[in-house]
């Protein structure tokens, strides 16, 4: 039974991750396009809470007795953890505005060692070999996915500040999808999630966009963005971490890694060498360590 659940889990985390590996290469495109980094956030939520709001009328209508509402202590907890999704895009966005689509996955891919050191600091204990093996595994595998040791390229300081700013506040995401009222439907957590969310995006949309909106990013960008950005993968994510726990959904979801170097290949014409193919199968390895140990340990 237990082993059921994790592995639920991980398909849940797994793919709500591979959907968000998408998004750095589409805000590549839009910015190529004209749009700013405003209208880029400002889009996907809008279009994401709309999405989020018909999920939920419809669970409503469909399930009336079986869906646990959320209480205005559930509300208010969740749009608060909310805040870090919406720092999480503006600055991963910032980052990719500044360093390449790859270094700024690498960066983001820091929430790996953060999510299980944050684990640690809250269960208070030494993370197992197994765990630490998985870790370091998804490390290496992550420099060579991301080609870092051929490449000679200029970082500016800009894209890293915001890229490790969006390593941790995506590891406090995940913490909060994976504690914060899981007793309500993963819909309903998502869609007061991305509330809070929004009034970051808002607020920093409103701080830096002084030209008028270009409003045609709603159809060009806005929903792509929306589903792969603040639908699929917030619902998915809270429906699958409490099944993982947020060590192992850490790990998972370094699957957006090789996703986001397979989007740059097909879509931006990248050239992806043998070293990346290999630091591919390397995180893959990694994950399915983690979860033969994990099942052990619950045997």
């Amino acid at each position: 039974m237990i082993e059921n659940r994790v592995l639920k889990g991980v398909f849940l985390v797994a793919f709500g991750a591979t959907s968000y590996g998408m998004l750095a290469t589409f805000v590549k495109m839009a910015y190529n396009e004209g749009y700013t980094t405003a209208e880029v956030t400002s889009s996907q939520f809008i279009l994401g809470i709309l999405g989020i709001l018909i999920i939920n009328l419809f669970q409503k209508t469909k399930n009336k007795k079986k869906v646990v509402q959320a209480s205005k202590k559930n509300i208010f907890h969740l749009m608060l953890a909310g805040t870090s999704l919406g720092m999480t895009s503006v600055f991963y966005y910032l980052a990719v505005k500044y360093i390449p689509v790859s270094i700024g996955i690498v960066l983001l891919m820091q929430t790996v060692w953060m999510g299980v050191l944050l684990e640690m600091i809250l269960e208070k204990k030494i993370p197992s070999n197994q765990k630490i093996i998985s870790v370091v595994i998804v490390l290496i595998g992550t420099v060579l996915a991301t080609n870092l040791i051929q490449n000679e390229v200029q970082l500016d300081w800009h894209g890293i500040m915001w890229g490790v700013l969006a390593a941790a506040s995506f590891t406090t995401t995940m913490f909060t999808a994976n504690s914060v009222a899981t007793e309500i439907s993963s819909a309903q957590r998502s869609l007061y999630m991305l509330l809070g969310g929004a009034v970051i995006v808002f607020s920093f949309s409103i701080a830096t966009q002084v030209a008028p909106y270009n409003f045609d990013i709603f159809l060009k960008w806005g929903i792509v963005l929306a589903l792969f950005g603040t639908i699929i993968p917030p619902m998915l994510m809270n429906a699958g971490f409490p099944l993982t726990g947020i060590g192992l959904g850490s790990i998972v979801s370094a699957l957006e890694l090789p996703v986001s170097v397979m989007m740059a290949y097909f879509l931006l014409s990248e050239n992806v060498v043998a070293t990346q193919w290999l630091g591919i199968i390397l995180i893959v390895l990694a994950i399915v360590i983690m979860n033969v140990n994990f099942k052990k340990r619950k045997n």
